[in-house]
């Protein structure tokens, strides 16, 4: 069994990825993921890498590494439409709602912290802030100017691509060539104090209207975007670490340009391991902010949106996300999270079905392979699709052991029941919503509802006894009428 072998087959198809670092090393893990921007609410872009790399954090755990997960939050430095130009986000935010850039930063992490404990996102071993970290991104500045790869002008600081790309191979990432980004960069020139418009800032000098500001050896300004994560990277998992993850949308310029500032300061790869999650989209366009298109968080978990036609629990969310390789798109609708739903309920029930499967002197399905095939799926670059769909497979096992059509021995139920704690509880980090404890009172509260109704019914109240029938139905409960009373059942 996978327990028994060498950790380091958890990555034995991680060479799907660009293959630039050397092998992990156990038993220690060091693991940074870019974090949020904390100008505006949680939408299901943010809660997709979040659960991601939850899952991984999670595995890591489970196989005993020690890992040091790092994932930051953006406050200060992001400009508008990812540039170098242009008013930055969260002050942005600020000079609308009126308030100080740090309260509008405060104020949506609470939120975003709010919505990942919904989710069951386990927190972090260090959130960082980049306000937090200003004198880190100029010590980092710094040893890039000295090192030769950066120009200072008229109190900004830029990072010199075409300088670097002498030395260093830029764009191996990404898989863009430097000629190829000239040609297309071309008509930007004579635009901007930069030397050419591939260049990035390390560091921006302030203009008057600019509220977040920091003196430095070359002006009072704040730091680049990009440099936020190389420099909190360095300080909290050295030089070099293990795993370094994020939207797919980060790999050019953000991530491409962290390669190039830590090979610039230190002379070496940062990173062992890129991990990208492919991004949410709705009608095939992705979701975003800076698009409008985008559904919050709390209008998912409220069906407080035009484009829901109920609303839909965070573990729903989660099983929702968890449904796709990480690397695959994840298309949203409504009709998908219906699908979810369902399906979750399945996995759900049929792991209290369990308890109720009868012993038998001998098995006749092999629970092993069952269990095996998950680790399997696991291992092959961290797939929660092939774990879930192995775990229905379990669940047409359970249903047929209690028709008594196959059977399980006492040790085999047992090794099903960890499967499932292991696996979908655990590792995939879901949770039974409506646990069995508490089903005397859901079975309370649904008999007062049907006694309501059936009163309604008798003074040929018809409306309100109809009423009382959708909106059940719309919270997935169905009600039937029969000559010997109705009966109800979770959809």
């Amino acid at each position: 069994m996978v327990e028994s072998k060498s950790r380091l087959q958890i990555f034995n198809t991680l060479t799907r990825q660009k293959e630039l670092f050397e092998p992990l090393n156990p038993p220690h893990v060091g693991m940074y993921v870019c974090g949020p921007t904390v100008y505006g609410d949680a939408h299901l872009g943010h809660a997709r890498p979040a659960v991601i790399f939850d899952v991984i954090f999670r595995y890591l755990k489970f196989f005993g590494y020690q890992v040091r997960y790092v994932r930051n939050i953006t406050d200060v430095g992001h400009l508008e439409n990812d540039a170098d130009e242009g008013e930055d986000k969260v002050e942005q935010k600020a000079r609308l709602e009126r308030l100080e850039p740090m309260e509008v930063a405060q104020y949506y992490s609470n939120r975003y912290h709010y919505n990942m404990d919904q989710l069951n996102v386990l927190r972090p071993s260090i959130e960082p802030l980049a306000s937090g970290h200003i004198i880190e991104q100029q010590e980092l500045v710094k040893k890039i100017l000295s090192n030769g790869f950066a120009y200072e002008i008229n109190g900004s600081v830029y990072f010199d691509v075409e300088k670097y790309s002498k030395n260093y191979p830029y764009g191996e990432l990404s898989g863009r060539k430097l000629e190829e980004m000239i040609a297309f960069t071309r008509a930007l020139e004579g635009k901007s104090e930069k030397r050419s418009p591939y260049d990035f800032a390390l560091w921006k000098k302030a203009q008057p209207t600019h509220i977040m500001r920091w003196p430095s050896t070359w002006s009072e300004g704040f730091p680049g975007w990009h440099l936020e994560c190389s420099a909190m990277g360095n300080k909290y998992l050295g030089e070099k670490f293990d795993i370094h993850g994020g939207g797919m949308d980060l790999i050019f310029p953000h991530h491409e340009a962290e390669i190039a500032q830590s090979m610039a300061a230190y002379g070496n790869q940062p990173v062992k391991y890129w991990l990208h999650n492919n991004m949410v989209t709705i009608n095939g366009q992705k979701m975003g902010k800076s698009l409008g298109n985008f559904i919050t968080l709390d209008e998912i978990f409220s069906g407080n949106h035009p484009q829901l036609e109920k609303a839909y629990s965070p573990m729903i969310i989660r099983f929702f996300i968890l449904q796709a390789h990480y690397r695959s798109t994840l298309d949203f609708s409504n009709d998908a999270l219906q699908a979810a739903e369902k399906a979750f309920k399945r996995l759900i029930e049929a792991y209290h079905q369990i308890d109720k499967i009868p012993s038998s002197e001998a098995s006749s399905i092999n629970i092993h392979e069952l269990r095996q095939a998950c680790f399997d799926g696991m291992n092959d670059d961290f797939n929660s699709s092939i774990v879930l769909a192995n775990l229905f497979e379990a669940v047409k096992m359970i249903n047929l052991t209690l028709t008594g059509t196959e059977t399980l021995t006492h040790d085999d139920i047992e090794l099903l029941k960890l499967t499932f704690n292991d696996f979908l509880f655990q590792i995939l980090g879901l949770a039974d919503e409506n646990p069995s404890d508490n089903s005397n009172l859901v079975n309370e509260l649904m008999n007062l509802l049907l006694e309501l109704r059936q009163e309604a019914r008798d003074r040929k109240d018809w409306a309100t006894s109809d009423r009382i029938r959708e909106r059940l139905l719309k919270m997935g409960i169905e009600v039937k009428d029969s000559k010997d009373g109705p009966t109800w059942k979770i959809l």
